[in-house]
C-alpha cells in the first residue's frame, strides 16, 4: 500500500470569488423572501373608511349652471358616483365631465379611496373639480357617521 499525498493549491482570488457569489446567492434569496412573503398582518390592520350609509351630494357650479354629483356609500364602501341635474346644454358645452368623472369613479370604486387618483393632463381641470365634489361628499358622509 502505497500513500499518495495530494496537495491542494487553492489561488486566494479564487476563494475570494467564491465567497462573494455565494454572500450575493444568500442575499438575493432574503430579498426574494422578504419581497413575495404574504403579509396578512398589513391587509387586515388596514383601516377602512367609515361612512354613513346614504346619498350624498356636492354641486358643481359652472357658467352659472349647477350640476350636482351624487355619491352613493354604505357603511364602509363607495357604490356610485355620478351627475345629476347635467342638462343638454351643459352636457353640449363640457362634453369631458361625463368621461372624465367615468375614468375617476372606476379609479375610486377600485382604491376604495379619492388618494392617488391619476388622470390626463388634458383633463386636469375638469378631474379636479370632479374629484372637489366628491371629496365634498364623502366628507358629508363621514360627517354623518361621527354624529
Amino acid at each position: 500500500m502505497s500513500a499518495k499525498t495530494r496537495i491542494v493549491v487553492l489561488h486566494m482570488r479564487e476563494v475570494i470569488y467564491t465567497v462573494i457569489f455565494a454572500a450575493l446567492a444568500i442575499l438575493l434569496v432574503l430579498l426574494l423572501v422578504f419581497m413575495f412573503r404574504s403579509d396578512k398582518k398589513s391587509e387586515d390592520s388596514r383601516e377602512t373608511m367609515g361612512y354613513a350609509s346614504g346619498v350624498y351630494t356636492s354641486s358643481i357650479l359652472l357658467n352659472n349652471q349647477t350640476m350636482d354629483v351624487k355619491v352613493v356609500v354604505d357603511d364602509n364602501r363607495i357604490n356610485a358616483i355620478s351627475l345629476d341635474n347635467l342638462d343638454e346644454t351643459a352636457a353640449a358645452m363640457y362634453p369631458l365631465m361625463q368621461p372624465a368623472l367615468d375614468k375617476i369613479s372606476q379609479q375610486i370604486y377600485e382604491k376604495q379611496s379619492v388618494e392617488n387618483i391619476t388622470y390626463d393632463e388634458a383633463n386636469q381641470y375638469t378631474c379636479t373639480v370632479l374629484l372637489n365634489a366628491i371629496k365634498d361628499a364623502l366628507s358629508k358622509a363621514e360627517t354623518a357617521k361621527e354624529q
